[in-house]
């Protein structure tokens, strides 16, 4: 296991090495801030419900003023795993 954050909506999300690595592969501008991504699952600025999904959850944290940290987490049958991680200039 990679991390194992408890979120503020009461569920654990979960990632393992193998499914960091081809995230970061997905998206390499995120390998350097997996404490950011940790934190923004645990304590996000803001959440939301996917649109398509009412089990996916989109957590944003702001880096800073025109950059966002999003870690997207599906929540399945009480347990929780992330999807991906990026970063973004727009909510």
């Amino acid at each position: 296991m990679r991390f194992e954050i408890l979120t503020p909506l009461g569920f654990t999300v979960r990632t393992s090495e193998s499914y960091w690595q081809r995230l970061i592969i997905k998206h390499p501008d995120i390998e350097n801030l997996e404490e950011l991504v940790k934190q923004t699952l645990a304590s996000p600025d803001e959440v939301r419900r996917s649109s398509r999904d009412s089990s996916v959850f989109l957590s944003y944290l702001a880096k800073n003023k025109k950059r966002w940290i999003v870690a997207v987490a599906r929540r399945l049958n009480g347990n929780g795993f992330l999807i991906t991680a990026y970063q973004t200039d727009a909510i």
